[in-house]
């Protein structure tokens, strides 16, 4: 069957459109059509409190293309999901009214905790071979708001929190600058560093045997390492990023200033204005949990709604699988 799923997150809207087939060892997607379009919702959310007309205009629009495409398609299983920009605005309900009429279907806003555990099972259903042999795993989703830490083993997920850091929302609240300053960067990095010491001693300083990174700063890296002028997802998944790459490209991204980064970057030119609060999370996360690389993905909270939209059981907190 044909089955969709848009993300309207902080930073981004995304759709996947997919096949979805029953294996022996689950289920199977086959993708037909997977987009991105930064349209910047949550711009202003973190200070203001609101939606910004404009910005709910710019995401109007890419829903009306998303709902051409999905009729095209003749996809009638959709699930779609809005984040952290939706969680915690106070004139979410009116934009989500508006987003029903374009799509077709109402945007449901999920928790943190759905969130992550919708990444985790969109980011371990294709590792290359059954999640229970790497032990445990964890799964971090960078969004524009928010970030999510995923906790499993195998198909079960033991611990699912998320906390509101993200690239919009370190770029809005510290870097002010163009480029950022010393003391910005560091004002970040030593708040980036309190939160998550919180969240790992939390956790109980996990030592997972597998790490896997979801969203955009850790594909546009990924894509940067690579070498390439336009983003390629197929060349992008399932490589790996260091801590020490993670560090090196922060530090770079952080010494240009706008255009520079937009020149250095070439893809994803769009996110060079909030790239540097996003590398700094992503540093931040692979110091504090002591990761020495983190393999990139571009599977993520996508792909765990289309499973869900078709009718596969997503795995819940303490045991549960997915059927």
């Amino acid at each position: 069957m044909k089955a969709a799923a848009v993300d309207i997150g902080t930073n981004s809207v995304r759709l996947l459109v997919a096949e979805v087939e029953g294996g022996e060892g689950g289920p199977l997607l086959r993708t037909l059509h997977r987009r991105m379009v930064i349209t910047r919702l949550g711009r202003g959310v973190d200070r203001e409190g609101r939606l910004d007309p404009e910005a709910e205009e710019r995401t109007l629009r890419v829903l009306r293309e998303y709902r051409e495409l999905l009729g095209a398609e003749g996809v009638r299983a959709v699930e779609a999901a809005a984040t952290s920009a939706a969680r915690d605005a106070s004139n979410a309900a009116h934009f989500l009214e508006r987003a029903e009429e374009v799509l077709g279907v109402r945007p449901r806003v999920i928790s943190g905790e759905e969130e992550a555990v919708l990444s985790y099972l969109g980011a371990t259903y294709d590792l290359g071979k059954p999640p229970e042999s790497f032990g445990l795993i964890l799964v971090v989703d960078i969004g524009g708001g928010s970030t999510e830490f995923i906790l499993g083993r195998g198909k079960r997920v033991l611990e699912a929190r998320s906390i509101d850091v993200g690239c919009v929302r370190m770029a809005e609240r510290f870097l002010s600058s163009d480029p950022p300053l010393p003391a910005e960067l560091q004002r970040m990095d030593e708040y980036l560093r309190a939160e998550l010491s919180v969240l790992v001693e939390g956790m109980g300083h996990p030592r997972p045997g597998l790490a896997v990174g979801l969203a955009g700063t850790v594909t546009t890296l990924a894509g940067i390492r690579l070498g390439l002028s336009e983003y390629d997802g197929e060349a992008i998944h399932h490589t790996w990023l260091t801590r020490s790459q993670v560090e090196e490209e922060y530090q770079r991204l952080a010494s240009l200033p706008l255009e520079g980064r937009k020149r250095y970057m070439r893809l994803e030119q769009d996110r060079a204005d909030v790239i540097v609060g996003g590398c700094a999370v992503l540093n931040a996360v692979t110091t504090c949990f002591g990761l020495e690389r983190i393999l990139v993905s571009e599977k993520d909270i996508l792909d765990g709604l289309v499973l869900r939209a078709a009718g596969t059981r997503c795995p819940e907190r303490k045991g549960n699988e997915v059927s």
